[in-house]
């Protein structure tokens, strides 16, 4: 839960499944450690040659029950302008299925620069690295893992399951408390580094961000 709360729909898309298939789920436990991808939660909760049926009926059901109820976390939108602002790119890089959180993207009205889905933990590397993201934002300690992996400058908000002190000991380089506090600090993050680049050293590229 970076950018956005995507816990009503998730909680909705649950219930339904449960209501469908007839499996037992807690759909509050599940949308109280959002992260992880969806196959993850369901081994919780059902053998594991289930997960990928139940997967798939899922994904089905989640354009009809997730989108609509879910909301923008404040400061998401001028976190992404804050970046433009700058000349910076603004990337997605997140778990959700790819197509889901475009679909949520759209509907809230964010735009990013581009979106990658089915990614978690440090497989999340790859894309930062290939889009030159120094720096990371996420609400999850594999979040953290992902950006450290990445080269990148771990930043963390407590709006989703882990605490300061769970994203500071997973290794995070900042802890915000939401993303309203993030243009200012990146305009402090931007000044910094300009002043390093003007020393000689490598200037910053632009940041990614969790969609969670």
């Amino acid at each position: 839960m970076t950018l956005i709360d995507s816990r009503p729909g998730i909680r909705a898309t649950y219930r339904e499944l449960v209501a469908e298939t007839g499996v037992t789920i807690d759909a509050e436990l599940a949308v109280s450690r959002l992260g992880p991808p969806l196959e993850q939660e369901l081994a919780q909760w059902v053998p594991a040659s289930l997960v990928p049926e139940l997967a798939d009926r899922y994904r089905a059901l989640y354009p009809a029950h997730a989108i609509e109820p879910t909301r923008a976390l404040p400061g998401a939108r001028e976190t992404i302008q804050a970046v433009r602002a700058a000349g910076g790119r603004a990337i997605v890089v997140t778990a959700k299925s790819e197509p889901h959180a475009e679909l949520h993207l759209a509907h809230l009205g964010i735009e990013p620069d581009a979106v990658i889905g089915w990614l978690w933990a440090e497989g999340k590397a790859e894309a930062l690295r290939q889009h030159g993201a120094s720096v990371y934002v996420g609400d999850h300690v594999g979040d953290v893992r992902g950006a450290r992996a990445a080269g990148a400058l771990a930043v963390s908000v407590t709006t989703g399951p882990c605490d300061a002190d769970e994203l500071t000991a997973a290794g995070a380089d900042v802890v915000l408390d939401d993303l309203t506090a993030f243009p200012a600090w990146w305009e402090a993050y931007r000044a910094a580094r300009q002043g390093a680049a003007a020393a000689g050293q490598r200037a910053s590229a632009g940041p990614a961000a969790d969609l969670a």
